[in-house]
């Protein structure tokens, strides 16, 4: 074939070893073109002047390639699932290892008609707000239309966050914790290096990252799609701690690139605080954060529509019968049981609890460097009780304490340990021994990874 025929849209053609589909925008010395059976973000220019560039052709099948029905299947679902990534209306659903339900797409088709997507899904616990904002993320990767992002949540939700995106929408993200930094910042090439180059795909410690040192590295490399979990701890209420104002500069300045996506995820987003609700809203767009405290019915329906097009809130009720599909939700009972421990599971709690004893102990330190140790051990001890897993995630893993305010450490540590759940300033440290960054942490670090 000669090239302007080889050009022309649709043409299969071989070059560099492989077969490639020619897409539009291909012009007789430049061809465009996508690899049969690849994505949009392989799509390569191809030089007829320099290159072999040949049309494709295929042999028929012979006898010798039949194959068993098994293989035949295979062949077919492998031809169906590449078809429904460009045909379908969702080009991602032919890269998740879960089947959203009908009400989890609603977000999905309200953010597609966003540009940029400003979105706040406030669901019910329980209804899948991880899926549904996990889809979108996916959903934007598949177009081509971004190419990183950031889960930005409380610390002990990162490793859920990691598990959902690698297990369900082959999204592989790197934790950028307090007990990871150091490992992430060692494999970068240059000083002026960003993790955030390194690592397209990342979940970030909202604790961690939200001081003026981490944050300003985080704001200059921010990838393009961003998602905030328990969003309601990073607004303005009624007399803001120190914590709280940092998470809501944070957000807010991450949400003054106008070309970036935000999606904010929270079960809790309004408490009767109008200030706290309205400044969430506001993150979406500046103009909410100034809408008046008393409208005139007749003004209402032009601003319920236009939050309309950024909130989806529904409760449980709502979506167990939705579009002829029914959804059951589990329902939870509370019930007391007491429990004893194994043998050896008590001689680990009495070796745990002779280590936190000498550990609370230590006055070294000042005052900052106690507090955190007390309410480090009444945490670990609390995980320990609770059951062998928590125990061995505890143990495990270090926490991020290091950013928590001198006059919050007693504050945030009595509602890590006492659950409490307090609307105001519902995210929370995790506190851990071994979690400091002071040289006695490696000692206590190696002890706890002993047990």
């Amino acid at each position: 074939m000669t090239t302007p025929t080889l050009s022309k849209p649709g043409t299969l053609i071989h070059a560099r070893g492989r077969e490639w589909v020619v897409l539009p925008e291909s012009t007789e010395n430049l061809i465009m073109a996508r690899p049969l059976g690849g994505h949009d973000e392989e799509i390569t220019g191809i030089l007829p002047a320099i290159e072999m560039v040949q049309s494709a052709s295929f042999p028929l099948p012979g006898r010798d390639d039949i194959g068993d029905f098994t293989s035949g299947k295979l062949l077919r679902d492998a031809a169906r699932i590449s078809t429904r990534a460009a045909a379908g209306p969702f080009r991602s659903f032919a890269r998740i290892a879960v089947e959203p339900r009908p009400y989890q797409l609603v977000p999905l088709m309200m953010a597609l008609r966003l540009d940029p997507v400003r979105l706040l899904i406030a669901d019910d616990v329980g209804i899948g707000k991880t899926i549904e904002a996990a889809l979108i993320a996916r959903e934007l990767l598949d177009r081509g239309e971004i190419q990183r992002l950031t889960v930005l949540c409380p610390p002990h939700l990162a490793e859920q966050w990691q598990r959902e995106l690698a297990e369900k929408f082959h999204i592989e993200a790197e934790l950028v914790l307090s007990s990871t930094i150091q490992r992430l910042e060692r494999n970068l090439i240059r000083r002026s290096d960003s993790i955030f180059d390194l690592h397209p795909f990342t979940i970030v410690s909202t604790e961690f990252i939200k001081s003026t040192r981490h944050a300003e590295d985080f704001l200059r490399k921010c990838p393009e799609f961003v998602i905030v979990d328990e969003a309601h701890g990073c607004t303005l209420a009624g007399g803001p701690g120190r914590g709280r104002q940092q998470r809501f500069e944070l957000i807010s300045r991450v949400a003054s690139d106008p070309q970036r996506h935000l999606v904010l995820v929270t079960a809790t987003p309004h408490s009767g605080n109008e200030q706290a609700f309205r400044s969430l809203l506001g993150l979406l767009d500046s103009s909410f954060a100034d809408l008046p405290l008393d409208v005139a019915p007749d003004e209402r329906d032009p601003i319920r529509r236009r939050l309309a097009r950024h909130l989806v809130q529904r409760r449980r009720v709502d979506i167990r019968h939705y579009l002829q599909t029914d959804t059951e939700l589990p329902m939870r009972l509370d019930k007391e049981d007491t429990y004893i421990f194994s043998k050896e599971y008590r001689v680990l709690f009495d070796d745990i609890v002779r280590f936190l004893r000498g550990f609370v102990a230590d006055t070294g330190g000042g005052y900052r460097r106690r507090r955190v140790r007390y309410w480090s051990a009444l945490a670990l001890l609390r995980c320990v009780s609770s059951s062998p897993a928590a125990a061995i995630a505890t143990l495990r893993n270090r926490a991020a304490v290091d950013e928590a305010a001198d006059d919050e450490i007693d504050e945030v540590g009595c509602r890590t340990v006492l659950d409490q759940d307090d609307v105001d300033d519902s995210v929370t440290v995790d506190f851990s021994p071994g979690s400091d960054s002071h040289g006695e942490a490696e000692n206590t670090r190696s002890k706890l990874l002993a047990f």
